[in-house]
């Protein structure tokens, strides 16, 4: 009985250092691709085009902050050219935790006001120096009357 505690201990503790990936997590982390999947068997898109550019930041501190804007954005002239620069980005920040295979974001500043003060839950998956993360099922701001979707983000490591 003596030698087996030793050696649960040892099982418990290597679990929990392989569960916990939020160490890794911290840093810069630059787009490589952004696509939405629709619960209703729609084609996947290009959210915000095939190449969309932008960086998520993991601080930690515990803060993170995430800009990403469409493929060729243009200086606005008129008031509807500034509101479809709007449609053409999503940036926002806050702290966050992370719990297992999920992190926690309290949004205290974002594109769209509607954020501020919510609380965003992402899945992500780490394999080497590639972040994947994942929005939960919901209804996208960037496709309006769309059925239910999702967003998978593809970040790699800035070295």
């Amino acid at each position: 009985m003596n030698k087996l505690v030793p050696t649960l201990v040892l099982v418990f503790a290597a679990q929990t250092s392989f569960a916990d990936d939020g160490p890794c997590l911290i840093g810069v982390w630059k787009l490589v691709s952004f696509h939405t999947e629709f619960q209703d068997g729609k084609s996947p898109q290009a959210t915000l085009g095939e190449h969309p550019s932008g960086y998520l930041i993991l601080t930690k501190e515990g803060r993170m902050m995430s800009v990403i804007e469409g493929e060729n954005r243009r200086t606005p002239s008129t008031d509807v050219d500034r509101a479809t620069l709007l449609n053409s980005m999503v940036a926002y920040s806050g702290t966050y935790r992370v719990d297992g295979k999920q992190w926690f974001l309290s949004v205290d500043v974002a594109w769209n006001p509607a954020w501020d003060g919510t609380v965003q839950v992402r899945a992500f998956e780490l394999v080497g120096d590639q972040l994947t993360v994942r929005t939960p099922w919901q209804h996208a701001v960037n496709f309006p009357g769309a059925s239910l979707s999702r967003g998978t983000v593809v970040f790699a490591r800035v070295k």
